[in-house]
């Protein structure tokens, strides 16, 4: 049988949804050789690759109270550097997930940051697996960068928005499933506020370094929900995301069927 790679890319609240096509594999019995993933992308492959199930995933989400929420919300008042701290979301991390080492994973993990003044790819697959996480989600503007030795480092989605081309040589079939998702304005001449005008121009760039990657070097299946207008902070909008990728989900399904489930053709001889 082939050996699957799985990338999953950032995308804020939209990464929700790669708990819907994780649910696939399980209910297949399909387990990837592999996990990359970007921001959201990497908090849910840590988990997924730590041992929780999608099913699991998705019940921890919505036991999430009024509590837990306000105490991820830790707005950063006296600093500039972004809106969150970064640390209430950490601690949660933290609380749940099953293992706090890459070692510890049971399937090998790779996690996309970016060096903030070197302007670099940095790819943690070894030592601490939270720190690593808060690297990659250090959303510019959103959540506080943090310091990891002598660099400053930032959300991964700035160099390598789905990394999928970091794990393409350890497995045979490569799947990436981009959430970046897709704006639609309400008028074609409407004007962004300016919250909205940062982060649509950081998605902008990370479509350009998508593009430029799938026409080089393709992986053997790229997955793009539409997502169609859900802001990178609407956590709120979990069912309506989840609800909303079913085709996607299906098509994930129709081929790993067709690639590690297809069947000869038998004679009957009666």
């Amino acid at each position: 049988m082939k050996t699957i790679g799985l990338a999953l890319g950032g995308g804020g609240a939209r990464g929700f949804c790669h708990i819907a096509f994780l649910k696939v594999f399980d209910e297949l019995g399909l387990k990837p050789a592999i996990i990359s993933g970007t921001s959201i992308g990497a908090i849910i492959g840590s988990f997924y690759a730590a041992g929780m199930s999608a099913a699991d995933m998705e019940d921890l989400l919505e036991s999430v109270g009024l509590v837990e929420l306000t105490k991820m919300m830790d707005f950063n008042i006296f600093r500039d550097s972004a809106i969150l701290k970064g640390q209430g979301i950490e601690e949660f991390i933290e609380e749940h997930l099953p293992v706090s080492t890459f070692e510890a994973c049971r399937i090998p993990l790779k996690i996309v940051a970016a060096d903030f003044w070197n302007r670099s790819e940095v790819i943690f697959e070894s030592g601490d697996l939270i720190e690593a996480i808060r690297a990659s989600m250090s959303l510019p503007g959103v959540f506080e960068p943090i310091r990891h030795g002598k660099r400053v480092l930032i959300d991964g989605g700035a160099v390598n928005p789905v990394p999928y081309d970091i794990i393409s040589d350890s497995c045979e079939f490569c799947i990436a499933i981009d959430v970046s998702g897709k704006r639609i304005p309400r008028k074609q001449d409407a004007v962004p506020n300016m919250f909205e005008s940062v982060m649509s121009t950081f998605e902008i760039m990370q479509a350009s370094i998508l593009a430029s990657k799938n026409e080089i070097n393709p992986p053997e299946l790229y997955i793009k929900p539409d997502l169609e207008n859900v802001g990178i902070l609407e956590f709120f909008k979990f069912k309506q995301i989840m609800n909303s990728v079913g085709p996607d989900v299906n098509r994930l399904r129709k081929e790993l069927l067709k690639v590690f489930y297809r069947r000869k053709k038998r004679f009957v001889w009666f």
